[in-house]
């Protein structure tokens, strides 16, 4: 969900399927009345709370409605619980002065519930960024690694062996060999890592980025920060292939990063964001033809306007 789009539907109750891609276990009990001081966040969880206007507008809605949809938590030995799914919720009923919200208790592993934890965020939440989703997949991967270790998971037919990207894959949009290159993202500097969270660098150059050593990525963000810059994906492939064949050096490094940009660039428009700037019907041979000559009335009188400036300081 983008930061300017909202809906109540957001807040709709959701099916324990729905949420975590499997049937609710038995029992099927009602959920119970949790104190909210008896609930713990998740360890080490890598999803970012809301967005102030987000969570503002979750409290307005809990406010109206109540919590619609529980939250899912598991027992800790000390009478209190974890949160695996509905921290966001947790805090609104913080805000909004709630006490007590509906949660369903689940007596599960601490790797069951990272994948329950992962896969509900997943299966909920819109616009995570690659960092989010590149702790996530990590996350889940190595606990089903580790149910797998523990179990005949190791094999199966024809002898192939177990392969847990193909598992983490499973309900999710992403392949096995995307959330490879999501979980690479892992494997970057804090430095870096922050530039991808802050859209400094694209996802395809970090990924590239991330098989050079730490000291090779540190040079990287030193001359991202003094550039202004980012790598292009051509750029961070030729650091990459440098890296693999030991020719990587920081003066080559530099060398790469600093190139002078191509004179030419692409600009592309989205047909359904156009569209509404022509009569119905219009094709897009056409509308590209009418920009055309819109840009050049206005590069005519931007022109003319420049020579009546000019005729006025002389």
């Amino acid at each position: 969900m983008n930061d300017t789009e909202f809906s109540k539907d957001r807040f709709k109750p959701l099916t324990y399927e729905q949420m975590y891609g499997v049937e609710e276990p038995e029992p099927d009990g009602k959920p119970l009345e949790l104190d909210i001081d008896t609930l713990l966040p998740f360890p080490n969880q890598p999803f970012h709370p809301y967005k102030e206007d987000e969570m503002e507008k979750m409290v307005e809605s809990i406010q109206e409605n109540g919590v619609i949809s529980p939250i899912v938590v598991r027992p800790k030995e000390d009478g209190t619980y974890e949160i695996i799914s509905g921290h966001n919720r947790v805090e609104a009923c913080r805000r909004a002065g709630i006490t007590q919200i509906p949660s369903f208790i689940r007596e599960v592993d601490d790797d069951t519930a990272v994948i329950l934890m992962v896969d509900s965020n997943l299966r909920q939440r819109d616009g995570l960024s690659d960092m989010e989703k590149a702790k996530a997949y990590e996350l889940k991967m190595e606990a089903i690694k580790r149910q797998g270790a523990r179990t005949d998971l190791t094999s199966c037919q024809v002898g192939t062996k177990f392969r847990a990207d193909n598992a983490v894959a499973e309900n999710t949009d992403d392949s096995p060999r995307q959330i490879q290159r999501y979980i690479r993202l892992n494997s970057l500097i804090p430095a870096l890592q922050d530039a991808v969270e802050d859209k400094r660098i694209a996802f395809n150059p970090a990924v590239e980025i991330s098989y050079l050593d730490p000291a090779d990525q540190a040079i990287v963000q030193e001359i991202m920060e003094r550039e202004e810059t980012a790598p292009s994906l051509s750029q961070a492939q030729k650091l990459k292939k440098m890296a693999q064949d030991g020719s990587i050096t920081d003066k080559r490094i530099d060398d790469v990063l600093t190139v002078e940009k191509p004179m030419y660039e692409t600009i592309t428009f989205r047909f359904n964001t156009i569209e509404k700037f022509f009569p119905a019907g219009t094709t897009g041979k056409q509308m590209e033809q009418k920009i055309y000559e819109w840009m050049e009335r206005y590069r005519q009188q931007w022109q003319s306007r420049e020579e009546k400036t000019l005729e006025q300081e002389r």
